[in-house]
């Protein structure tokens, strides 16, 4: 049976929160009451990265501060790499309405790494 993998993006970067913090990996699961092989698979992408507030005590116990960029940052690379839409974005009647023709179009042409970021920078500005 193939093992299913998930992004790495979200496991990479929460790898490097935890290792920034001074903690292995057991000391972290163990000092926070978390599961040492859950989160090990998480930073592997071997597993779904935590959404809602499972995410939330994760990001508590790495010291992030709530609603601030970083912990959206993560909020956010945790709901892409789980594949799922962000609530805050699907609460949103008019985004949710132009959702698919955005879906349509990445899958038909890739942008270019210059399209995307003239894309992220025209979404920052607004």
């Amino acid at each position: 049976m193939a093992e299913v993998r998930f992004c790495q993006e979200f496991g990479n970067a929460f790898k490097e929160k935890r290792q920034r913090a001074g903690k292995t990996l057991r000391e972290f699961a163990r000092e926070h009451g978390f599961d040492h092989g859950n989160l090990s698979k998480i930073e592997r992408g071997r597993a779904k990265p935590p959404t809602g507030r499972t995410l939330d005590r994760y990001l508590d116990a790495l010291g992030i501060e709530r609603q601030s960029d970083e912990w959206y940052e993560l909020h956010d690379l945790a709901s892409a790499c789980a594949g799922e839409v962000p609530d805050k974005i699907m609460n949103d009647e008019e985004v949710v309405k132009k959702l698919p023709v955005v879906f349509r179009t990445l899958a038909r042409r890739r942008p270019t790494q210059e399209e995307l970021e003239e894309l992220v920078k025209i979404i920052r500005e607004s």
